[in-house]
């Protein structure tokens, strides 16, 4: 756009007609609220970007008025603060498009309505009036234009780094979900194809190598669909090597799960815990990461894990050095022990040291494991009756470190 700088009487007169911009009437104020948000009732009904939008109207205003003040009649430049920036990110956590925007066409109309009021206020003289209204009629429509650009800009912005380019709208929609975000649950339904009520069991398929044909973790999906009776499961890419799968179920059939993935070469798959509604929906996606997590930091063999058997293993290991301390501390010379006496011990703890139940489990004589619960105590610093819980916890890490099957 060609821009000429104003005489310099209008230039003055700018600056005056900036000045009571500055300071708007609460009734001015009152009306352009109510004009921008009458425009889009999604947004009206909505108190926190109502809000946003509200604070955005000031902000825009004050910045116009502040820009001539400064240099009367000069292009404004677009508006980047904190409250335009922050509709566009409020915006893409509920899932919504930049057509929301249009609502400021409508604010633009009310705030021109207004500043016509001032200009004839301000001069009678014809050709005065003319060239105010002209000149701030292009700076009102270009500095809302330059801001409505850098807005929707920042939506793409925010939605891109949601999304990393990849299952657009499912992940974006799965993003604002674990966010915690308000989106509603019939918007988020409608975008996943999914139903968000009744329990949720969520995994996280993945392959340590991301060369080749990717299609096996479909079939791994596929495996986690099967385990719960068929039911189709919601799969979201989350990487090239990663999905995120959700199934509506109570119960998952893990042992199935495992002889299935032993079939699929170079997959893993983490379970997370079963739980009801939005909650459980995030809460059970968690528990899968920190399964996850868990055995990318043990560096665990293991293809198939679930949370609940995991669950104080990824506490204990959190800290890796403290985790190995324990284990030192705790097991001694027994750490090194061949992984049959270890399973021994193992098993007969979690069997409430009922020999007899944990021979039988073994598959064992009851004298051969108490011969080998003898060399455990031989091992250990402590008497195994002494410490049961440690040792047991020990075991447990050391087994899901590959240490002991």
């Amino acid at each position: 756009m060609t821009w000429e700088s104003p005489s310099a009487r209008v230039q003055e007169l700018i600056r005056q007609v900036a000045h009571l911009v500055l300071d708007p009437a609460p009734e001015w104020l009152a009306e352009l609220d109510a004009a921008v948000l009458g425009a889009n009732p999604t947004i009206a009904a909505d108190p926190e970007l109502a809000a946003a939008v509200s604070r955005s109207n000031r902000a825009n205003l004050l910045f116009w008025a502040t820009a001539n003040i400064r240099d009367p009649g000069a292009p404004v430049a677009p508006n980047t603060g904190p409250e335009p920036m922050a509709i566009a990110r409020e915006l893409v956590r509920r899932g919504y498009d930049a057509y929301a925007l249009d609502a400021y066409r409508v604010g633009q109309g009310v705030a021109w309505r207004r500043l016509m009021e001032i200009a004839f206020e301000s001069t009678t003289e014809p050709t005065e009036l003319h060239e105010l209204l002209d000149v701030c009629s292009r700076s009102i429509g270009a500095f809302v234009d330059a801001t409505l650009a850098a807005i929707a800009a920042q939506i793409d912005s925010e939605r891109e780094e949601l999304t990393h380019g990849t299952h657009a709208e499912r992940r974006e929609t799965i993003a604002l979900l674990l966010d915690g975000a308000p989106i509603t649950r019939q918007r988020a339904e409608a975008r996943l194809g999914y139903r968000l009520t009744g329990s949720h069991t969520a995994a996280v398929v993945w392959t340590d190598d991301p060369t080749g044909d990717m299609t096996r973790l479909d079939r791994a999906v596929e495996a986690i669909g099967a385990g719960v009776g068929g039911a189709r499961p919601l799969s979201v890419l989350a990487s090239a090597a990663t999905r995120w799968v959700w199934v509506p179920s109570t119960r998952l059939d893990v042992a199935g799960l495992a002889a299935a993935i032993d079939a699929v070469p170079d997959v893993r798959v983490a379970v997370g815990s079963t739980g009801a509604g939005l909650d459980g929906f995030r809460r059970s996606h968690l528990d899968a990461l920190t399964t996850q997590r868990m055995l990318a930091r043990l560096h665990s063999p293991r293809r198939v894990a679930v949370f609940a058997d995991i669950e104080l293993v990824a506490l204990i290991t959190a800290d890796a050095d403290r985790a190995t301390a324990f284990i030192q501390h705790t097991l001694g010379s027994f750490e090194h022990a061949g992984d049959e006496l270890q399973e021994s011990v193992r098993v007969f703890v979690h069997e409430q040291c009922n020999a007899s139940r944990a021979a039988a489990r073994l598959y064992t004589h009851r004298n051969t494991l108490l011969r080998r619960l003898t060399r455990a105590d031989e091992l250990l610093p402590r008497p195994l009756a002494a410490h049961t819980v440690n040792v047991a916890v020990a075991l447990d890490v050391l087994r899901w470190r590959g240490r002991a099957r």
